[in-house]
């Protein structure tokens, strides 16, 4: 089960899940965050169709979250969210149940067997949790990109983009998931590991070649604001008109010619727990600080006195992950929409 709010690198996410044989989508649910909910929607149908993937239910999420007014974020992912990349609106339909309660039937559905995936707002499943007390239970295990622990936010000195969109949100899940078996625990990516997962044009470039596709047009730090792709291969060319935009996102403020890849490498993380490292903690989420609100804690050594419930991913292999991650979306891309075959006279 997916949770996205699709967003460049959570479009990434999805991309790597279809391009995995291990991975079997039950459903996506749309989160409002990096922009409105319904455009999150359409980007998740809008990319099935670019992967000529099998019918995936695909339910919109709340348009706002728990207690505080949306904020979204055009200027880190384009006006709608997938960068510089432009898709055909999808035929597709979307589900007729909200996805809060996507989350509750599937996991009735079979019980102990499904993984959660969360890469935006933790809103549709604290809302799931109001429906449904027992969700931790139900679950396999659930993976989570958000948080910042030791190590500074990307929106507050103290904050992560997920949490702070929803910290009420966060609050509710980290509080109901101190119920789950130690085996259960939720797996938390936050910004310690993930802005070590830095993409650059380089991979970019052995994605497009391993697809057959050439090396046409892969971004470079000289060049003009905006410019498109020309790849033949549509997801390639969907691949580098959207991260193009997240390079210079991440060039504009003073961080490199590059793109952090949280979300991919959390869908990682979710089909392998052991490409990371992970220490055990209490975490909960500030509501009250003045300046702080929003802020992801974690009690590493019992203080608090509080049940564990987060296994924090600590370190990892950023060159194996991406090493992966190229294989696989560059063979899927040459596999869903093959290269050209020239005759041969």
């Amino acid at each position: 089960m997916l949770d996205v709010d699709t967003g460049i690198d959570d479009a990434l996410a999805l991309l790597y899940l279809l391009a995995d044989p291990r991975a079997d989508i039950a459903a996506i649910a749309s989160t409002a965050g990096n922009v409105a909910a319904e455009q999150v929607a359409a980007n998740n149908l809008a990319l099935l169709d670019l992967c000529r993937a099998p019918d995936i239910e695909v339910a919109l999420g709340a348009a706002q979250p728990l207690a505080i007014p949306l904020r979204t974020t055009e200027d880190t992912h384009g006006p709608h969210g997938i960068g510089y990349a432009e898709l055909p609106p999808s035929t597709r339909a979307l589900s007729s149940r909200s996805a809060a309660q996507l989350w509750v039937d599937i996991a009735h559905s079979a019980p102990g067997t499904v993984l959660g995936l969360c890469t935006g707002p933790l809103t549709n499943l604290a809302l799931a949790v109001e429906l449904e007390p027992d969700l931790p239970q139900l679950l396999r295990r659930l993976v989570i990109m958000g948080g910042a622990f030791q190590h500074p936010g990307n929106t507050t000195p103290t904050n992560e983009w997920n949490v702070h969109v929803d910290p009420e949100a966060a609050k509710v899940v980290f509080d109901a998931f101190s119920a789950a078996p130690a085996d259960r625990r939720p797996i938390v990516c936050a910004l310690d590991i993930t802005e070590t997962i830095e993409m650059t044009p380089g991979h970019l470039r052995r994605i497009a070649q391993r697809a057959g596709a050439g090396a046409d047009s892969i971004p470079a730090p000289d060049d003009p604001l905006g410019l498109r792709s020309r790849a033949a291969n549509p997801i390639v060319r969907f691949l580098i008109d959207a991260v193009r935009f997240y390079f210079e996102f991440h060039q504009q403020h003073g961080q490199g010619y590059l793109a952090h890849m949280h979300d991919p490498f959390a869908a990682a993380v979710a089909l392998d727990p052991a490409i990371a490292v992970l220490r055990p903690a209490t975490v909960d989420v500030e509501l009250a600080g003045t300046i702080t609100r929003g802020a992801t804690v974690a009690d590493w050594s019992g203080l608090w006195g509080r049940r564990l419930n987060a296994d924090i991913a600590v370190r990892t292999d950023p060159a194996a992950f991406f090493d992966q991650m190229i294989t696989r979306i560059g063979d899927f891309a040459a596999s869903v929409h093959p290269p050209a075959v020239q005759e041969v006279r």
